[in-house]
């Protein structure tokens, strides 16, 4: 029973900090991610609560943290164009999470495990250059791109490398000077002052940082007006003044649009996008553990599904395992799923009782805390290891880095696999046949898979064999032969005698490769 209490004690020590941090960037990023999805506001604080409650309880990830997620905004901001109202869209939601349940059933989360880790790491790595590039801005005082957006083109016609050149024409001094203190005590805090032992281990950098910035721009506002960040500048959360104010702020599906067309369109393409995104986060997370520990993955969808169908019915955006989130979480050092439902928890309890002190945090402040998760995804010595590790790892590493940020991440994800796929075939296609020739003696060794694309050069190798010579084809540890090879040799073996070639085909079983009984005089066991 002591033991029990003691890991309890140990895994809320790591986690309640950790739940902090992440609440403090979660915050941000639920607004920003509702407002760049033109709906209201309060939907994505409740997509960030059932988020982390809600999913949080029910998914077997231990570190993975859920919430609205920036590459469902495109998907949300043209179903809300195409249906009549927004009570469409929540029921569109919740059909969605439905969906996703019986993908979980279905055990459709298997589709996880055929990404690439070098496709699995460039996507980290791609996210941190987006956190560092995206919340450049922000640090220094340009907030006209909403907090959370997370693609190249951006809804102000601009793309990330035009916003920073915009930014730094529009540099407002003191948000620089709060993002740059910001900066400072999370690298000082967390390389310097944290190692100094474990009662300062317990307290977040971010939460110093938020506490920090928060009294420079009072200070500013007490005595340099001129200086101070206004409300555009600020963390913006819709104020309640009461419990059943704010449930009367929520909304609720209409189900008499249940027969529209445009709603099953957008709830399958919610389930369908949610679900890939919620499984490569998934990946992610589990790479990111430290432990290694494995989240099962139909479970996660069935744990998704239902959050969705939550959040919908409570008037939330579409919600999935998110990725920013899930590296701030492990960053902050949490150890169980704790974190993210007490991190839900922190949502609900600020949004009920103390927004207006929220509404006094500099978005500077939180933009440093962001780079500094980015560079820890991103570090140069990431790219070193990749690159030492040889080109069919680090070729599809920095493909789907370039691609996810010129493009978005479903797309760069796709973009990575073709091409590691590209190398997996090539790798496979260089290693199935093996070619010696001595003293006019020719042994062509098949190995592992023959597929069809080894055909042309088996073909073209078999033809070059020059007269009277001796052919063995060893086809014995071969897996598998494709029957386009089957044939290749076979014509080759018929022919042979035109040329004055012996030919012999060894093979523990002739009919196991698929050799036909015409050429039976060829087989050597």
């Amino acid at each position: 029973m002591r033991n029990k209490t003691n890991t309890l004690g140990a895994s809320l020590a790591a986690d309640l900090p950790a739940a902090l941090v992440v609440f403090l960037i979660a915050l941000p990023l639920c607004l920003g991610i509702a407002l760049g999805s033109q709906a209201p506001l309060m939907s994505g604080l409740v997509a960030g609560v059932v988020g982390g409650i809600v999913v949080g309880i029910l998914s077997g990830s231990h570190l993975s943290v859920s919430g609205p997620a920036a590459g469902l905004t495109a998907i949300v901001v043209a179903a809300l164009g195409k249906l009549p109202a927004f009570e469409a869209f929540l029921l569109a939601v919740v059909i969605g999470g439905f969906l996703q349940l019986v993908l979980g059933f279905l055990r459709a989360g298997v589709i996880g495990d055929y990404i690439p880790s070098s496709v699995i790491k460039g996507m980290l790595a791609a996210i941190g250059l987006i956190l560092i590039l995206k919340q450049f801005p922000h640090l220094i005082g340009y907030d006209a791109d909403y907090e959370g957006d997370e693609s190249f083109f951006q809804v102000d016609h601009g793309n990330t490398f035009s916003g920073i050149s915009e930014a730094l024409s529009h540099v407002l001094p003191w948000a620089m000077i709060i993002g740059a203190v910001s900066l400072l005590i999370q690298i000082v805090w967390e390389n310097y002052i944290a190692k100094l032992g474990k009662a300062f281990q317990l307290i977040p950098a971010p939460l110093l940082i938020v506490l920090t910035a928060v009294f420079m721009n009072q200070w500013a506002i007490a005595n340099r007006p001129e200086w101070a960040l206004l409300s555009d500048h600020l963390v913006t959360i819709p104020i309640s003044l009461s419990a059943s104010d704010f449930l009367s702020s929520l909304q609720s599906p209409d189900f008499s649009y249940i027969s529209n067309p445009q709603v099953w369109i957008t709830a399958v393409t919610i389930a369908l996008v949610a679900s890939l995104e919620t499984l490569l986060s998934i990946e992610a997370a589990d790479n990111l553990d430290p432990l290694k520990r494995v989240t099962p993955t139909n479970r996660e969808l069935k744990a998704q599904g239902v959050g969705n169908m939550i959040s919908g019915l409570l008037g939330g955006l579409p919600l999935t395992s998110v990725i920013v989130r899930t590296s701030a979480n492990v960053n902050s050092g949490a150890k169980t799923k704790l974190s993210a439902i007490l991190h839900g928890v922190f949502l609900l309890l600020s949004v009920l009782f103390i927004p207006q002190l929220l509404n006094l945090i500099p978005k500077a402040a939180l933009a440093a805390v962001l780079i500094y998760t980015g560079y820890k995804l991103a570090k140069p010595s990431i790219f070193k290891a990749f690159y030492t590790a040889g080109l069919d790892q680090f070729v599809p590493f920095v493909v789907t880095i370039v691609s996810i940020l010129l493009t978005d991440l479903l797309v760069g994800i796709l973009i990575g696999c073709l091409v590691g796929l590209f190398f997996v075939m090539r790798s496979n296609f260089k290693s199935a046949i093996v070619v010696v020739n001595d003293d006019n003696k020719y042994l062509f060794r098949m190995r592992k898979d023959v597929s069809y694309l080894n055909k042309p050069l088996i073909k073209a190798k078999l033809e070059s064999v020059p007269e009277n010579a001796h052919v063995l084809i060893d086809a014995s540890r071969a897996d598998f032969i494709d029957k386009d090879v089957v044939g290749v040799v076979e014509d080759f073996a018929r022919h042979a005698s035109l040329k004055n070639i012996t030919v012999e085909i060894k093979t523990s079983t002739y009919k196991s490769q698929g050799f036909s009984s015409s050429i039976k005089a060829f087989i050597v066991e």
